[in-house]
């Protein structure tokens, strides 16, 4: 199953065409495309069976699949290509931060440029389903209600600032770009071993699998629900591998009229233009 967020309104993909959850479901559901999270378990069982679109799909009128989520959870360093190219060791327990929910944007819309260190990471995002709260990591995926393809943006000017502000740094309006959709896990070739990679005006900068993640989506939401529950529609930006732009020599950085496309196999494409901030 996809969902998708079309102009504001929650949708469901099919092939070419879209459901509108609040048509095709007869007001059983709403037009939020956060509705769904309230009640995941019958919005799922409700949605498997839809099979009629209610109009076309539109790719340039797709916005955030997740745009109000309450928390935002990111970890750095959770790829092994990353700590080894940062020059720093692995760690024992997930390095999280959080990318406040006023930095998500859509799949396609502009990136503003803010300075000259703004830097990609492609990321796996997972999104809460059901309220996880000290949940075992055997049963974790039972919690996630899917998985969409998400960009942590970072002004790394701003991230190193002050003895290190990661939350600010990678915060800005439209720094968190998500989607096209949501993607159930079941509709992934492997939800723990997926291709993911981005390009900048073309030339492939990331280039990995999700195989290599140091703590995968289970782990991630084992330890963080240890700490404080997960709530439906709360977002996982699960960290990124090497190639990002500061760790080049010399050090890249996007700038204004770069184009950035980020994939994950099996979940889809982002198309992002940078412009001035």
């Amino acid at each position: 199953m996809k969902i998708a967020n079309l102009d504001g309104r929650l949708v469901l993909v099919l092939d070419d065409a879209v459901a509108d959850v609040e048509t095709a479901s007869d007001g059983r559901f709403g037009p939020d495309p956060m509705g769904a999270f309230a009640e995941w378990e019958a919005f799922a069982s409700w949605a498997d069976g839809v099979r009629d679109g209610t109009g076309p799909l539109d790719m340039s009128r797709l916005r955030c699949p997740v745009p109000a989520p309450r928390q935002v959870f990111a970890i750095g360093l959770n790829y092994r290509s990353h700590a080894e190219e940062a020059g720093m060791d692995v760690s024992s327990v997930p390095a999280t931060f959080t990318k406040f929910p006023a930095s998500l944007s859509g799949p396609f819309d502009d990136i503003p440029v803010v300075g000259d260190t703004v830097d990609w990471e492609v990321e796996l995002v997972a999104v809460v389903g059901a309220r996880a709260d000290r949940v075992a990591e055997a049963d974790a995926w039972s919690h996630i209600a899917g998985l969409t393809v998400g960009q942590d943006i970072s002004d790394r000017t701003l991230q190193f600032a002050a003895g290190m502000q990661f939350s600010l740094g990678k915060s800005r309006p439209g720094y968190g770009p998500m989607g096209p959709w949501l993607v159930t896990p079941d509709e992934v070739p492997d939800r723990d071993d997926l291709a993911l990679g981005c390009r900048v005006n073309g030339e492939t900068v990331q280039d990995a699998r999700t195989s290599d993640l140091v703590f995968s989506v289970g782990a991630l939401v084992a330890e963080l629900s240890s700490v404080l529950p997960l709530l439906p529609g709360d977002v996982i930006f699960t960290g990124t591998p090497a190639g990002v732009g500061m760790s080049r020599k010399p050090p890249r950085s996007l700038q204004p009229g770069d184009v950035l496309e980020t994939w994950i196999e099996g979940i889809g494409e982002l198309r992002n233009t940078c412009v001035a901030g």
